[in-house]
């Protein structure tokens, strides 16, 4: 990082003045993901192995690895001008949610917090928690979930390791999953649902009143957007005759419908569309046999919609 977290702006030489982004992102388990997606989108982001200031390919952005449980304050202090964090960290908070972009660590889905006990706990309800100890690294989200539920209880956080918890250290917990294996795989099971939560692109209401930084902060988001609706997606190019392009519309699914044009060569159409990328193996020979030819499958990085 080439400037203090501070720095808004320097002038380099000749008296221009440089604008800089400060940009938080997600250090711990979403972190790789979330390079994964910048890359995507275009964006080179390395990460030394004991450094919390990134190097990305881009003069205007700096970068630095944030707890996303604490990018929220600093987005709404100013400390920093936007950060990827979770919509679980932003409750409360006064920033801007640029984007929603439904991402994990692991699958394209909305993560969630859950109440759970052990398997064999007496626990089968909300109510059921009155009086119990709960451990919790959402300490905030978790009282004020019992509150919205008239329960009164003990809510202690948790440094880690929070399934192994009850029964000795605690009654319950109230943790995070994605799909729920971890919970099932040490014996607890989900009494209720706390909350569902996807990651956020925010950002400081000043910096989102700066033309600048807003102009940035915007194709920042659309560069996200599009690198994740392009998952999971490919294109499909292939040439066919027009007396067969009524059988090959039938074969084809589309994100709306494929772009057609003529080829110089009389009566031959070349069609363009985007199609899911699991549908793929299945459509080629049936694209083949519709009469479709010069079949070709390619990668997309982005879909801007």
């Amino acid at each position: 990082m080439s400037a203090p977290a501070g720095a808004t702006s320097g002038v380099a030489a000749g008296g221009a003045v440089e604008r800089v982004l400060r940009l938080g992102l997600p250090k711990g388990s979403l972190q790789d993901a979330t390079v994964s997606l910048f890359k995507q989108a275009g964006f080179s982001i390395s990460i030394s192995s004991r450094g919390y200031f990134p190097a990305i390919d881009d003069d205007e952005i700096e970068c630095m690895l944030i707890r996303p449980q604490e990018a929220s304050r600093y987005v709404e202090h100013g400390l920093i001008d936007l950060a990827v964090t979770g919509f679980d960290w932003i409750l409360g908070r006064d920033v801007v949610e640029v984007a929603e972009l439904e991402y994990s660590k692991q699958l394209r889905r909305p993560v969630r917090w859950v109440v759970a006990v052990p398997a064999d706990s007496p626990i089968r309800s909300v109510a059921d928690l009155e009086g119990k100890r709960i451990a919790t690294e959402a300490v905030e989200l978790t009282e004020r979930f019992l509150e919205e539920n008239g329960v009164t209880a003990e809510v202690e956080y948790s440094w880690g390791a929070t399934e192994v918890k009850p029964p000795y250290l605690a009654d319950a917990i109230v943790e995070l999953t994605e799909t729920g294996s971890s919970l099932r795989a040490n014996g607890l099971r989900i009494v209720h649902e706390v909350l569902r939560s996807t990651t956020r692109l925010i950002a400081n209401r000043d910096a989102m009143a700066d033309p600048w930084k807003r102009g940035r902060i915007e194709d920042l988001a659309l560069l996200l957007r599009a690198s994740l609706a392009a998952r999971g997606k490919a294109g499909l190019m292939l040439n066919v005759h027009e007396s067969n392009l009524a059988a090959v519309e039938d074969v084809l699914p589309s994100l709306k419908s494929p772009t057609i044009s003529r080829l110089q060569t009389e009566g031959w159409l070349a069609v363009n569309t985007i199609v899911d990328e699991a549908e793929v193996r299945l459509l080629i020979p049936r694209l083949k046999a519709a009469g479709a030819e010069d079949i070709v499958e390619f990668p997309l990085s982005k879909v801007v919609e």
